[in-house]
Order: C-alpha cells, then structure tokens, then sequence
C-alpha cells in the first residue's frame, strides 16, 4: 500500500512540472523554433512584435531565414530600412484567425496588411501565393506559425 501511494505521489508530482506554465506568444514561439531568425528581428524592429503578442488568435506564414536568401540582392536591406514598407511586408504574412493546416480552403484571404493572400492546397500541400508551407502548425498562445519557404510580397 506505501509503494502505491508513493506512486502515485511521484506521478503527481512530475505531472505538475517544477512550476508554473510560461505562456508561449507567436514571438516567443518563433525565437524559440530556431528557424525564424531574420522574421523575427524584423518584426521586432518594425515594432510588429506587439501584434504578434496581442491575444489573437493570428496564423503566420513566416519566412524561414533561407527564403530570405531567395529574394533579389539588395531587396530585404532596402525594405529592412524602410520601417513603413518592413511593417507592410510583415503584415502581409499574417491573418486573422488561427487556420491549421487541415483547415485552410483554397482562396483569397484577406491578411492584417490588407491585401490578400491566395491559399492553395492540394493533397496536403499548401501554398501561399507561390511559397511552399515547409513546416506547418507551430502552435503558439495566441494563434499558429506555418513555415514557409520564400517571402510574399505585397501586390503595391
């Protein structure tokens, strides 16, 4: 019967952790992935980071750190330098709502930027205008990152 209760005790004890949950915001999600690197250095010099920390629920197509690498020489350090235009462009990568993969229908989505993204999915593979989802349903307090393999740009 003590080996039982002692069991018991120890189950609840590791079930409990060693303290208290730290919520887990989009940002802080992304910082913690790895993967995210230069998405979440502009977001925090655009000042988007304080979207991204709100209560949401937002879905995020960010741009790993090698689809900034895809982008014509010369574009990201201009538009990193126009805080206006930075703020737009990141905007554009996310929508309101939380959209899991399974859940996305195929069509125009209106994003926080305004303008509208085109969702495609096929047999599980989705797209964003022309980028591939790499990674999808990274999910954080406040909504749901999906990796995605080049950066979109606004249409203006």
């Amino acid at each position: 019967m003590k080996k039982y209760c002692l069991n018991i005790m120890l189950t609840a004890l590791i079930a409990a952790g060693t303290g208290p949950a730290i919520a887990a915001d989009i940002v802080d999600t992304a910082t913690t992935s790895g993967s995210f690197k230069i998405f979440v250095a502009a977001v925090k010099a655009a000042g988007f980071n304080e979207t991204l920390k709100a209560s949401g629920p937002y879905t995020v197509f960010a741009p790993t750190d090698e689809a900034f690498g895809k982008l014509p020489p010369g574009t990201w350090d201009a538009i990193a330098k126009d805080k206006v235009k930075l703020s737009k462009v990141l905007a554009y990568h996310v929508i309101p709502g939380k959209v899991l993969v399974a859940e996305v229908k195929p069509g125009k989505v209106k994003t926080t930027e305004g303008d509208f993204l085109t969702l495609k999915s096929d047999n599980g593979k989705v797209t964003v205008n022309e980028a591939n989802v790499t990674e999808s349903d990274v999910v954080a307090d406040n909504g749901v990152i999906h990796a995605i393999d080049a950066v979109v740009l606004p249409p203006n």
